[in-house]
This record gives C-alpha cells, structure tokens and sequence, in this order.
C-alpha cells in the first residue's frame, strides 16, 4: 500500500503500453513512431516503451507514487489491449507505488459492464481511462457508452477521460482515422450531469478547446483536470490562471509517461508562475483527495 505520507508526488496520468511476451501487432512500430515524433521522445522505439514493471522501478526511484492504466482501443486501432487484470496484478506486486487504473471500450456494453464490476471488485481497480478519439466515441452518447460508465458509478470508480489534441496517429495519413472531435470536453458537461456523484478527470489541457475544459471543471463539482500530456512551459496563460485561483483544488499532477518524463514535467513546473501554496494542492493533495486516501494509505 502506497504510504502518502512518504511519497513526494502523485502521477496521476502513466501508460501501460508494452505487454510483456507479446509481439507487436502489424502497424505498431509505426503508430509509435508517430508518438515519438510528436512527443520528441523516443520511447516509442523497438524495445524502448518501458513495462509497467520497469515504470514502478522508475517511479519508486523518485518517490513518485503512479496512477497506471492500459487503453482498450482494439475496435479502432485494431492493435491488442494490453490486458486489465495482467496490468492490476503488477500493480498489486507494486503496491507502494502504483495504483491501478484500467480500461475498457465502451461499445462493449454490458460484457463491458461486467468487466468493470469484475476488475473492481475482484482486483483492486481504483478507476478506468477512457479516450474518445482512440475508442472512437462520444462521451455523451448515452447508447454507446453509458452501460459501462453506470457500472462505474455504481462501483463508486473515478472516470478519466482524454480531452482535446492527441499525439496518436498525428502526422500519419488520414491521422491514422482518429477523429479529434470525439475529445470535445463539453461532451463530458452532459457525463457530469447524468452522473453527479461519479468523479471525471479531464485528462491534458484540452487544447484548442482548453476554455470549454475549464468551464466544465468549474461549473460541476465532480470534474477535474490532470496536468498532464504538455510540458507546464506551453500551458496556456488562463489554463494556469484557472489552476491558481478557483480550479486550484481541482488540478491534479499528471506527467503523460512515458511520453513525457516526470522528470521533464517537475523541472518546468518549479519555472512556472504557479503560487506556492497552490504546488502541494496539484503535486499530491488534491489527488490524496480524490481518491480518499489518508497520509498512510487507503
């Protein structure tokens, strides 16, 4: 169990992207290129995406406790998901410094459901990450995806959900058929009105819709941001604006690996103009929070 108390920080956006003995899937190589020329990291290579044992390692090194998740993007993509219970029994195995999220396509409706309730109950889930663009959805679309997030507020999960520009498929023929528009985050003002009580993380700043974000995350009491996906160096005057001021218990410390490093992301954060009092709130308190945890644990 992660000791809060200890840990400087909380990383509330990383990725399991390499399954362990698994070939990559015909197209793979260069999907991950994509995201390395995106991102300017190569990480994407053959042999370079870490395992999820080898980002508890990472993280441990540094203090740095992790929210971890796959992304279920098979209908899409048609590239494997990387297994849920597979990613929560390393979680468990790395349970001072991982915490596990997981993920599920929302087209796959009540088996998807089941999944969730399973994955919770059965393994410890703390929530699920959702990305509209990859899974090709709309949040609000209540035929398509709603049977999955009932299951989650009913299992009490937090929601995270990609907002705005992605790396993935950016610069590749036809974007690689992902459609920005699914990552509108005004879609999820509709998600936090039918689900009042169930927490949403918008993940990144939701560029070029960053204001929409940010009205929805004022304007519902269950909405929040995480930081991550952009160096703190690039956001947006009024998105830093927001985070000191009246969204300042409402931002939470994400960096994006491994496409971006924790490491990248602290050393710009401590350059940035945010207020000292508001740093702890977004490097672990108000993530503590939401996740109802005490200094010592669940």
């Amino acid at each position: 169990m992660v000791d809060f108390s200890k840990v400087q920080a909380i990383d509330f956006h990383t990725h399991a992207e390499e399954p362990c003995n698994q070939c990559r899937d015909d197209g793979y190589n260069e999907f991950q290129a994509g995201m390395a020329a995106y991102f300017k990291n190569p990480a994407g290579a053959e042999g370079m995406l870490p395992t999820v044992q080898d980002t508890a390692t990472y993280y441990r090194e540094r203090n740095i406790a992790a929210v971890i998740f796959p992304v279920d993007a098979e209908r899409e993509t048609g590239f494997r998901r990387y297994s849920n219970e597979e990613v929560a029994q390393l979680c468990a195995d790395n349970d001072d410094i991982l915490i596990p999220f997981a993920s599920i396509d929302p087209h796959k409706g009540k088996a998807g459901a089941r999944e969730v309730r399973r994955l919770v109950r059965e393994f410890g889930v703390r929530g699920f990450k959702f990305h509209p663009t990859m899974q090709g959805f709309f949040p609000n679309d209540r035929e398509a995806c709603y049977t999955v997030l009932e299951a989650c507020a009913e299992e009490g999960a937090i929601t995270l959900f990609h907002t705005g520009q992605t790396g993935v498929g950016s610069g590749m023929r036809g974007g690689m058929g992902m459609r920005l528009k699914y990552s509108n985050p005004m879609h999820l003002d509709d998600v936090a009105v039918d689900f009042p009580d169930m927490p949403i993380v918008l993940a990144h700043p939701s560029f070029p819709w960053t204001e929409e974000g940010l009205a929805v995350a004022q304007h519902k009491p269950n909405v929040y941001f995480d930081m991550s996906g952009w160096s703190p160096k690039y956001f947006p005057e009024i998105f830093i604006k927001y985070a000191n001021s009246i969204l300042k218990k409402k931002m939470l410390f994400g960096s994006d690996w491994p496409a971006i490093t924790p490491d990248r992301w602290l050393k710009d954060f401590a350059d940035a103009p945010f207020k000292d009092e508001v740093r702890p709130l977004i490097l672990k308190e108000n993530a503590m929070r939401l996740l109802g945890v005490t200094d010592t644990g669940a």
